[in-house]
């Protein structure tokens, strides 16, 4: 017996009597079977330009082609699938995720948004019906920046923001981007070619570089949506994030001989701001999190004298992302100021908050109300974390459906969902580019 949870209760198989269960339970097979191919032992690890990068690849290329896709892997290594629509060099709807994870990973961040693509495609292309835009499945390669330290990489080629500045970052064991570029059989000169542009389904001159919107699927990484007793939701906006290094000094002297009025103890200081950090945060309804903290010189019995801790801040709004920080930074002035302790900030990472386009996230909406039956306005959620999404919006508008996960367990190999919520969201996701058919006139 299948159960789950939806926006009306327990889904049991009564009540799944009538969707076919058989794709879900395919994407699930599916999934497992990527997380096979791992870099590490015991866990899920795959990279950019390593040779799981490659088996995942030709995995997703075999899939394509099964569900009736023409398919190549384009100048920054990301797998494309195409189902043609009315005639053939239509610009293009994407449905999009990444096949790549951070270490000791979870089988459905990224993978699930792929497979669920794939679904989606054979589904159309087994109607029978033609859309008025051909339908494109991208497997991204490169979204979570483990080897090289820069996120988004295919998605940015995509959008054409790559930059020549990402050819010299390096690996953990120095290999270049170039290099790893080379050995995996792309060129780096050809790069560019991977971009793509935005246009309307009718525009003749546009052919197969146009691109009408981008759609995602992926799971929540939260715990909302199941907090509501709800499988699926709609999302508003994606996080705009800042990350910087933030270093307060202090002197390093003798444990014992300093008296407390003489010592300027850089932990301290730093522990204090760190509080402040998550109170802003909690008061202006931001995340803010210190996820690493390097005490020098690291002597038991001596007093810190510098200390180096990591923030990174996000929100639904580049406004309240920077307003709180404008807080945090005045602060832990005054913190080090009463102190006699030095600040220093080094800013290492912006990124912009993305909007959902609202005629895109609309079909979505629709197509949830579709697949579960319900005349309920779905959830609406704005993402904590990046998404491939984030980077495609400079090239096109873009809309994101999330899959409720359990407990909001992400980046871990505890992450799950169940196969009911992936049938509906299989359901819904279809829906969604029937919706935006209709509305180009299909």
């Amino acid at each position: 017996m299948i159960t789950g949870t939806s926006s009306t209760g327990t889904i049991d198989d009564a009540e799944l009597s009538g969707r076919d269960m058989t794709p879900a339970r395919r994407i699930m097979a599916r999934a497992d079977e990527l997380a096979r191919h791992s870099a590490m032992d015991g866990g899920i690890e795959r990279v950019y330009l390593s040779p799981e990068h490659a088996e995942v690849d030709a995995l997703a290329a075999d899939w394509m082609r099964e569900a009736g896709l023409a398919t190549r892997q384009d100048a920054s290594g990301a797998r494309v699938g195409r189902l043609e629509g009315s005639r053939p060099g239509l610009p293009a709807l994407i449905l999009g995720s990444h096949l790549d994870t951070v270490p000791d990973a979870g089988r459905y961040d990224g993978p699930l948004g792929v497979l669920l693509a794939i679904e989606v495609a054979r589904r159309i292309r087994e109607s029978g019906r033609t859309l008025p835009f051909a339908l494109e499945t991208y497997a991204f390669a490169e979204e979570e920046g483990v080897r090289f330290g820069a996120t988004l990489l295919c998605s940015r080629a995509l959008a054409g923001t790559w930059t020549e500045d990402l050819w010299d970052l390096r690996d953990a064991d120095g290999v270049s981007l170039r290099q790893a570029f080379t050995s995996f059989g792309l060129d780096p000169a050809r790069v560019g070619e991977a971009a793509r542009f935005t246009a309307d389904p009718w525009d003749s001159e546009a052919g197969e570089k146009g691109v009408v919107g981008y759609l995602e699927a992926h799971i929540e990484q939260g715990p909302l949506l199941e907090a509501a007793d709800r499988p699926l939701g709609v999302v508003t906006t994606i996080a705009g994030a800042r990350r910087m290094d933030i270093t307060v000094t202090g002197e390093a002297r003798h444990a014992g001989g300093t008296p407390y009025p003489r010592r300027r103890d850089a932990l301290v200081g730093a522990a204090e701001a760190v509080v402040a950090i998550e109170r802003i945060g909690r008061d202006r309804d931001v995340i803010a999190t210190v996820g690493r903290l390097h005490v020098e010189p690291g002597g038991v019995n001596v007093v810190p004298g510098q200390v180096v801790f990591s923030l990174d801040l996000r929100a639904e709004t580049d406004e309240k992302r920077d307003a709180a920080w404008e807080e945090i930074r005045a602060t832990m002035t005054e913190i080090c100021t009463r102190r006699g302790l030095e600040l220093g900030v080094d800013q290492f990472h912006e990124a912009r908050s993305v909007t959902c386009a609202p005629w895109l996230a609309d079909a979505v909406a629709a197509g949830i109300r579709t697949a579960t039956g319900s005349d309920e306005e779905p959830m609406r959620i704005w993402s904590r974390a990046g998404h491939d999404a984030m980077a495609v919006a400079d090239m096109c508008d873009i809309a994101m459906m999330f899959i409720r996960c359990h407990d909001g367990i992400s980046h871990a190999p505890d992450e799950s969902v169940l196969e009911a919520d992936v049938a509906v969201a299989l359901d819904a996701y279809e829906a969604a580019v029937w919706k935006l058919a209709d509305q180009y006139g299909a």
